[in-house]
């Protein structure tokens, strides 16, 4: 075995989502990405397979070309150890922004400031700072 990587799957959003994660997130980038071409069975310009990392943990997404009903769940998430005040409220912001708070940013016991949002796209992320 030579690895274990989180895999996503959006349906027509992966490129969007992985530009904004890399935006946020700082020493993170866009490695790879293939896109569908015409004639192929995903929409034209979609992503056939591609990866990103984000604070150099490597994570592959792709568009679905097949349309199915289920999307992300919070029982994934991405979990993120923030090192500032500063960041945890920025990052928590903006990943809550146009999504869903699923905790509010408090402090529950088991670390100073703690936040469980799933953003815009379905993903859920876990923010903490110890």
């Amino acid at each position: 075995m030579q690895k274990v990587i989180p895999f996503l799957m959006f349906q027509g959003q992966a490129e969007e989502a992985m530009n904004f994660y890399t935006s946020l997130i700082e020493d993170s980038e866009i490695t790879s990405m293939k896109l569908y071409g015409p004639n192929q069975p995903g929409a034209e310009g979609s992503v056939f397979q591609a990866t990103f990392t984000l604070k150099g943990q490597e994570v592959m997404c792709i568009d679905s070309n097949v349309k199915h009903g289920f999307t992300f769940t919070p029982s994934f998430s991405l979990y993120v150890v923030c090192d500032t005040e500063d960041e945890i409220n920025h990052l928590y912001e903006q990943l809550s922004k146009d999504g869903k708070v699923l905790m509010p940013l408090n402090n529950y016991g088991f670390s100073r400031k703690f936040g469980w949002a799933a953003d815009r796209f379905g993903i859920s992320w876990q923010l903490n700072l110890l």
